[in-house]
């Protein structure tokens, strides 16, 4: 059994308690006229699993000239996967990775040691009215991995592993679950599903993870005999039995979670790491600012700005 908080041996098990351990209300982010909601890290779960960040961005309406412009900016001891239900974003990075992220698809991107990428959207994008809806996620990489060097896979959505049946549709984006395996290579125990579900729709969380949670993007589910809309987040505590099962109007999830990693992670910016002192050094070398010898380069296609270093 690897570190987590939430698992103390005094706890009270059986019907001593709810199935549900925490529930969390992400806090919501206008970043002009662009709504964020924040799940993770919340204050009652800084983790689930070796899920660290969890945004969900939108659903947003963009006019005409008009969409997201994140500057480079750098990250180290993370992966990131940015999973779009509508629009889409240029990703760019300093491996010279360019790279469109597209619906269903997954692109996931591990700093590692460390790496500078931007999302922008550009081109052609602006010359009409768009949308923007998704997920973005940090996976934080065990120790083991932290300083490994930064590394980019694309998986185009038809790769995805889809489970359709008994009015449900599950796309495994990454890890294991249900019997099936994405194709990305992970580097820690996890599972992360897109689940759309009919009305009246049952799904059993996966049984085989330490962690799990599940995010309500859209419509309404039932856990235990209590009901959750969009825009909550339940963790389960482990080896329960759980059972999601949809409202009258059907529900949209994202389900999450796998082995809890051997401590708990120090997060400044878009830094993550088991030590300060990997956090400090990160921080000096953006400072720096030295793109052509030092740590961070600039991504390929993308060098004229960046976002500065906070001051806080």
């Amino acid at each position: 059994m690897s570190w987590n908080p939430a698992l103390d041996p005094d706890c009270p098990t059986g019907d001593a308690v709810d199935a549900i351990e925490t529930v969390i209300v992400p806090r919501a982010r206008d970043l002009g006229g662009f709504e964020v909601r924040r799940a993770l890290p919340a204050p009652k779960r800084q983790m689930v699993g070796p899920f660290i960040f969890f945004d969900q961005m939108g659903p947003a309406e963009f006019v005409t000239g008009k969409g997201i412009d994140v500057r480079p900016h750098p990250h180290i001891g993370l992966a990131t996967v940015t999973y779009l239900y509508t629009g889409k974003i240029h990703h760019r990075d300093s491996l010279g990775t360019d790279q469109w992220i597209e619906p269903g698809a997954v692109n996931w991107m591990v700093a590692g040691h460390g790496i500078t990428h931007s999302e922008r959207t550009d081109g052609d994008i602006r010359t009409r009215p768009h949308d923007l809806f998704g997920i973005q996620t940090w996976v934080a990489l065990p120790e083991a991995a932290e300083d490994d060097a930064a590394a980019f896979e694309h998986a185009p959505k038809d790769s995805l592993p889809m489970l359709d049946g008994e009015g449900k549709q599950v796309r495994l984006i990454l890890g294991t679950a249900y019997g099936e395996t994405a194709p990305v290579k992970t580097y820690s125990e996890m599972f992360y599903a897109d689940a759309l579900l009919q009305p009246g729709a049952r799904i059993p969380l996966p049984d085989d993870h330490e962690d799990r949670g599940v995010y309500v993007v859209s419509g309404e589910i039932t856990v235990a005999g209590e009901r959750f809309e969009a825009g909550q987040m339940m963790v389960f505590r482990p080896g329960d039995g759980i059972t999601l099962v949809a409202g009258d109007a059907g529900a949209r999830l994202m389900l999450l979670g796998g082995a809890t990693l051997e401590g708990p992670r120090h997060i400044w910016w878009n830094f993550v790491a088991s030590s300060k002192d990997r956090i400090d050094a990160a921080k000096e070398a953006w400072r720096a600012g030295d793109w052509a010898h030092g740590r961070f380069q600039l991504p390929l296609g993308d060098e004229d700005e960046f976002i500065p270093l906070p001051t806080r």
